[in-house]
C-alpha cells in the first residue's frame, strides 16, 4: 500500500503525541548534527554536505516514509562507495548516480519488490557492513592520531604501508582531544542516556581544543566555514556513458539504501510493535536521494542508530523525524558559522565509535560457527569490501549466495526407483535410488519414479543421471510428483525428454500427484496437451489404475 504512514498517523493526531515527537525530534536532532557533518568529510565530500542530505532527505523520508518511526540521512554504510564515486568520477558524478539510485528505488516501490530485500542472505549482509566497519576506522587514523601525512592513498592495502611509515609523527595535543572525545562517547551513557553522548564529545572536545589554544587541525582550517544556508538546487550534466559507467555505482546505492531502510524499519517495528509499508519506504527513500543531490547532499537511508534514538525518546509518529529535520536546519541557519571549530580528531573519534559499531564483531564470531557455505559468502564479501570495492562485493556476493542456494536445492532433491517387490537387502538410508512401495501392487511392466524436491535447472541434472544409473525397460513409465512443490522450464524440459524417450521405446509416460503451480507450468508450456489428460493422474492409485488401462489395450 503506497500510502505514508505520515498520512494515516495524523488522523489520531493529538497534543500529548506531539510534546512527545517535538522531545524526540529535538534529541535526535541533537545526535545527527555530528554524524551528519562526519560523515561528510569521511565520504570525500565537504561537511556541509553531510547536514544538507539530513536535512533534505531526513524530511522526505519522514514525511513520505512507510515507517513511523524512521529517521532519514546520511550513514556510515555509504561511505565506501561515496568516497570511491568522488575520486573516480567527481562531485557531479555522484550527484548523477544519486539521482539514478532514487529513480531505481521508485521503481522498485512501484513494482512492490519492497519484500524481496529480505530475501538477502545475513552472511551478505554482515559481511560487507563488517567490511565497510573497518575501512572507516582506517580512514580515521590519520585525523585520530594528527599524523603529518601530506597525500594518504585511497587504496585499503596502501593505507596501511603508510600509517606505519609515519606514526612517529603522531600530535600530542590532537591525541588528547582524541583520547578525551572517545572517553566521552564511552562512559557518558553510564551517567545519562537521556542526552546523546557523541553530542557531549562534540561540544566538550571544541571547548578543550578551543580554550587551551590547541594546535590540532579544525573543519575551517581544512575546509574553510560551513555555509548558513541551503544552496540553490543544481542539476548535473546528463550524458550517455556518464549514466553507462556510473549505473552499477548506482544500483549499489540502491540497494544499501533499500537494505538499511528497511532493516532499520523492521527493527523499529520490532521495539514498536507497528508494521512498516515497505514499498512506500523504498518510494520515499527513492524520492529522498534524487531531492538529495540537487540541493547539495549525497546518498540517503533509513539511519538504524538514529532511528532507535527517536523511539528511545518517545517519538511516536514521522512528525518527530520531520522536526528532526527542522532542528537541523535551524542549527545549519544559525549556529553554521560555529560548526567550524570543531576539531577533526573529535569527528574522527566520533567515527571510529560507528566503525566498531558496524564491525559487528560478536555477529561475526557467532557466523564462523554457521555452515561452511554461509561462511564462504560471509568471508569472501567481507574481504572484497576491503580490498575491492563494495560493488564488487556485493555483486559476487549475491552470485555466490545463488548458488550456494541452487546447489542446497539441488542437494535436498532427489529421483528413485519404487520397485515392485521391496528387497530390504537393496534399502540403504543415504541412497534414494530405492523406496518403498507403500503396499501398492505394481503391475508387471509398470515402473514409478518417485520425485522429491524442488524440479529446477539445478536439479535437472541430477535426475537424468538417475534415469541412466537405473535404467530399465517399461511399457509404463509413472513419475510421481507429490512432493514436488515447484518446477522451472528445466525441470518441463527434462520431463518433455523423458517423454520423447518413451516414444521411441514405445512405452507410455503417466504423471501422478503434480501440484498446482507445476501443473499451470506443465499446462502453460504445452506438455500437459502433449502428453494427455488422460495421462496426468492425482494419485498413484488412479496412476496404477491409467497404467493398467494401457497394458490392457496392449
Amino acid at each position: 500500500m503506497l500510502i505514508p504512514k505520515l498520512f494515516t498517523s495524523l488522523k489520531s493526531y493529538s497534543r500529548q503525541l506531539f510534546y512527545k515527537d517535538l522531545t524526540a525530534g529535538i534529541i535526535v536532532g541533537i545526535v545527527a548534527l555530528p554524524l551528519g557533518i562526519a560523515f561528510g568529510i569521511a565520504s570525500g565530500v565537504s561537511p556541509e554536505k553531510g547536514l544538507f542530505t539530513a536535512v533534505i532527505a531526513g524530511f522526505i523520508i519522514s514525511a513520505l516514509g512507510g515507517s513511523k518511526v524512521q529517521i532519514g540521512g546520511p550513514t556510515g554504510a555509504f561511505i565506501v562507495i561515496v568516497y570511491g564515486i568522488v575520486q573516480k568520477f567527481g562531485l557531479d558524478g555522484l550527484m548523477l548516480a544519486t539521482i539514478m539510485a532514487g529513480i531505481i528505488l521508485i521503481i522498485m516501490g512501484m513494482l512492490k519488490l519492497g519484500t524481496l530485500i529480505k530475501f538477502i542472505p545475513l552472511p551478505l549482509i554482515t559481511g560487507f557492513t563488517s567490511g565497510i566497519g573497518l575501512i572507516i576506522f582506517i580512514t580515521q587514523i590519520k585525523d585520530l592520531l594528527g599524523l603529518k601525512i601530506t597525500s594518504l592513498p585511497s587504496e585499503f592495502v596502501e593505507k596501511i604501508p603508510v600509517y606505519i611509515e609515519n606514526i612517529g609523527t603522531a600530535d600530542a595535543h590532537t591525541l588528547l582531544v582524541s583520547a578525551i572525545t572517545l572517553l566521552i562517547i564511552i562512559l557518558f551513557p553510564f551517567l545519562s542516556k537521556k542526552i546523546p553522548s557523541p553530542f557531549i564529545a562534540l561540544i566538550a572536545g571544541t571547548l578543550i581544543a578551543y580554550f587551551l589554544n590547541l594546535n590540532v587541525e579544525t573543519i575551517s582550517s581544512k575546509f574553510g566555514s560551513i555555509p548558513n544556508s541551503i544552496p540553490a538546487p543544481s542539476f548535473p550534466e546528463i550524458t550517455y556513458s556518464k549514466v553507462y559507467n556510473l549505473i552499477g555505482p548506482a544500483f549499489t546505492i540502491a540497494i544499501l539504501a533499500a537494505i538499511e531502510s528497511l532493516l532499520s524499519a523492521v527493527i523499529a517495528d520490532g521495539m514498536t510493535g507497528g508494521r512498516h509499508r515497505s514499498n512506500m519506504e523504498l518510494v520515499a527513500n527513492g524520492i529522498a536521494n534524487i531531492a538529495s543531490p540537487i540541493f547539495g547532499g549525497i546518498p540517503a537511508t533509513g539511519a538504524i542508530a538514529r532511528t532507535v534514538t527517536n523511539i528511545r525518546n518517545g517519538g511516536q509518529t514521522p512528525v518527530a523525524g520531520i522536526i528532526h529535520s527542522l532542528v537541523l536546519l535551524l542549527i545549519l541557519l544559525f549556529f553554521g558559522q560555529f560548526a567550524g571549530m570543531i576539531p577533526l580528531c573529535v569527528l574522527a573519534s566520533i567515527l571510529t565509535v560507528v566503525a566498531y559499531n558496524m564491525f559487528e564483531w560478536r555477529e561475526l564470531k557467532s557466523q564462523l560457527k554457521m555452515p561452511k557455505s554461509d561462511v564462504a559468502v560471509l568471508v569472501t564479501t567481507f574481504f572484497l569490501t576491503v580490498i575491492f570495492d563494495l560493488t564488487v562485493a556485493i555483486e559476487i556476493g549475491m552470485v555466490m549466495t545463488a548458488f550456494l542456494f541452487m546447489h542446497r536445492m539441488a542437494s535436498v532433491s532427489n529421483m528413485g526407483i519404487i520397485t515392485r517387490e521391496f528387497d530390504e537387502n537393496l534399502q540403504d538410508k543415504n541412497d534414494s535410488a530405492i523406496m518403498t512401495t507403500d503396499a501398492f501392487d505394481i503391475p508387471e511392466g509398470v515402473i514409478i519414479y518417485e520425485v522429491n524436491g524442488p524440479f529446477f535447472f539445478g536439479a535437472a541434472s541430477k535426475f537424468k543421471d538417475t534415469l541412466r544409473a537405473t535404467e530399465i525397460k517399461s511399457r509404463v513409465l509413472i513419475m510421481r510428483l507429490r512432493n514436488v512443490p515447484a518446477i522451472d522450464a528445466t525441470g518441463i524440459a527434462t520431463i518433455e525428454d523423458i517423454y520423447d524417450g518413451c516414444r521411441k521405446t514405445k512405452s507410455f509416460l503417466v504423471l501422478s500427484g503434480i501440484h498446482a503451480q507445476p501443473l499451470f507450468a506443465a499446462e502453460k508450456a504445452g506438455l500437459i496437451k502433449k502428453i494427455g489428460d488422460e495421462n496426468v493422474t492425482g494419485s498413484i492409485e488412479d496412476a496404477l489404475i491409467r497404467a493398467k488401462e494401457i497394458l490392457d489395450t496392449k
